[in-house]
């Protein structure tokens, strides 16, 4: 078994091991650890045969500057040495990084599959919770930041280490006074750089939210860059993006603003002229007196400056470390969350009835978003749901698909609790219809058999006739083979369409439909409104209204307010009662009429 094959091996028990507390880079990494010790092991060798040829040349130098004839013979072995030790050197430098390599490319695969098919069953509110510039971090950034880890870090460190270690074992044998000499650089520069790292843990926090704000602006630009220019809005998204970039680099300028200073003096007094100095200075003085011979200055003078460039390695992995110790808590909360709990004894629903028993749900444990719902959706009818903002009008829809589990009370589909029902026959069941479409990078045909990525071309076809966005997709450069943000750019209403072939494809039974018109202009809105005509025809429809006039003919319409259902019935019993729904709907035509 090759050390690769030996790390995916290991690499593959990774997502279920129990949370330890603490940094997550001792669980993540641990799997690796047998590899990482032979690597660290390697470097080791390396870098103490890195400081041979230094040796090597101090000693060549005290053998010619000796008094006396000159023993060539043993300057000569003298080099020898010192270049099998060079070449000793890069063998085992190479053999390590080689092994370190092969098996951080393992562990970044698995990280970022294990992570992905974790993300493939966590409940569909856990995205509502977290922007996708979070997400992506975890899965992309996060993974790279861990491969200086496994890549480097921990060799990088067993060098910085080592290769100090080796040279001061060598200069303590020459004059034990001058070594210590050579080692106040390096207690000055690691009193400094104390300094710099105070509170680094709390201000890499404040760091990563503001990097989260810009990836998620920068994200949410590019993906509605086309929908914002068709509406006018690009110069105010654009706006957005530059205002949350600003920030970021205001509060990162203030923070490096106040580690200039030690960085400066840090790597000043750890820089070789500053130890040459220091070495001379001493050494030259101890000269003087008769304390020490000149030509034993020698290997000071070539060791020395090299011993806090080492140290200076040791702090830029310690940096890493402190990176990784966040990256590896942000990919354990992906890969720890928990999954959409599925019954071990799934139930296939007989029918569409929909039925809201009693149903309550919070977010926190301690306020209720919706609270006491009861409602029917009987099969083929259109219920619709209005309140204000805040009335838990989209909570209550998005229950239905199970984006979480009720606090209270239950949500059944034929007479079979929604928790009881597998998740692929669920969505078989409901399809979702949301105003913020997003379009996968991949071809317009493989976007609407997204359900069915089977479905033969004129199956695709239909269903975006129907959508009434078949002509529009023939106008695209490469047709249903386009790709979705490179050759194919859409307006808001035109992926809309896109969205609800994909729907109509997909045939489910039961619709959650988020108006998709709230945002349209009215051509694009006549346009979608025939689409989803064709869509909801047979179907039962659960759609939150956010223009009332698009639902008067719904069959029963329900008013939420504070999580609770307040008036129900059709248009015309709920203006009849001249209550909350009555106002909102004069208030609609006046918005409408002023508009």
């Amino acid at each position: 078994m090759t050390t690769a094959e030996a790390a995916s091996a290991q690499l593959a028990g990774i997502e279920q091991e129990a949370r330890p507390p603490g940094s997550q880079v001792g669980r993540l990494v641990a799997p690796l650890r047998p590899t990482i010790a032979v690597a660290c092991l390697l470097q080791a060798i390396s870098s103490a045969f890195g400081v041979m040829p230094f040796i090597a040349v101090a000693e060549i130098g005290r053998v010619l500057l000796a008094e006396g004839p000159t023993d060539e013979g043993k300057a000569w072995l003298i080099a020898g040495l010192g270049a099998g030790a060079m070449l000793l050197q890069f063998i085992f430098k190479m053999a390590s990084g080689a092994i370190t390599h092969l098996a951080d490319v393992d562990f970044q695969f698995y990280l970022r599959r294990n992570m992905a098919a974790q993300l493939s069953t966590v409940p569909l509110g856990w995205f509502n919770d977290r922007n996708a510039g979070a997400v992506k971090k975890a899965l992309e950034d996060d993974v790279s930041t861990l491969h200086h880890i496994v890549g480097h870090s921990y060799t990088n460190i067993v060098g910085a280490v080592v290769t100090p270690v080796t040279a001061l074992i060598y200069l303590f044998i020459i004059d034990w006074r001058m070594a210590l000499a050579a080692l106040i650089p390096i207690v000055g520069g690691v009193f400094l750089y104390a300094f710099m790292y105070r509170g680094f843990s709390q201000k890499m926090v404040a760091y990563d939210r503001a990097l989260e704000d810009v990836n998620a602006s920068s994200v949410a630009f590019v993906q509605g860059i086309a929908v914002v220019k068709t509406f006018g809005q690009a110069r105010r998204s654009y706006r957005q993006f530059v205002e949350h970039a600003n920030r970021f680099v205001d509060y990162f300028w203030e923070w490096v603003r106040g580690q200039i200073p030690w960085i400066s003096a840090g790597n000043t007094v750890m820089s070789p002229i500053f130890a040459m100095v220091v070495i001379l200075a001493i050494g030259l003085g101890m000269t003087a007196s008769g304390a020490i011979e000149a030509i034993d200055l020698l290997p000071f003078i070539i060791l020395g400056p090299s011993l806090a460039a080492a140290f200076l390695t040791l702090s830029f992995a310690q940096n890493d470390l402190m990176l990784a110790h966040r990256a590896a808590d942000r990919v354990a909360e992906v890969l720890d969350t928990p999954s959409l709990p599925e019954s071990e004894q799934a139930r296939v629903p007989v029918g569409t009835r929909v039925a809201f028993e009693n149903v309550s749900f919070s977010y926190d444990g301690e306020n209720e978003a919706v609270r006491g719902i009861d409602l029917t959706l009987e099969p083929g009818t259109v219920t619709a749901l209005v309140g204000p903002s805040g009335s838990g009008k989209s909570t209550l829809a998005r229950l239905l698909p199970r984006f979480w589990d009720t606090s209270e009370g239950r949500i059944t589909i034929g007479g079979v609790p929604v928790d009881e029902i597998s998740s692929n026959e669920l969505y078989r069941n409901v399809g979702l219809v949301f105003q913020d479409v997003q379009l996968l990078r991949m071809s317009i045909r493989d976007n609407i058999a997204l359900s069915r990525p089977d479905a033969p071309l004129d199956e695709v076809v239909a269903a975006a006739k129907t959508a009434q966005i078949h002509e529009r997709i023939l106008e695209l450069p490469s047709g249903y083979d386009s790709i979705a943000g490179e050759d194919a750019l859409f307006s808001g209403g035109e992926a809309q369409r896109v969205s609800i072939a994909r729907a109509i494809l997909a045939d489910a039974p039961i619709l959650v439909l988020d108006e998709a018109t709230a945002f349209a202009d009215p051509e694009a809105e006549a346009s979608i409104q025939d689409a989803i005509s064709e869509l909801i025809v047979g179907r039962t429809l659960l759609v939150i209204a956010h223009r009332l006039h698009t639902i008067v003919g719904a069959d029963q319409i329900c008013v939420l307010d504070r999580g609770q259902i307040i008036e129900q019935g059709t248009h015309d019993q709920l203006l009849a009662l001249e209550g909350t729904y009555r106002r909102l709907w004069e208030a609609s035509r006046v918005a409408e009429v002023v508009g």
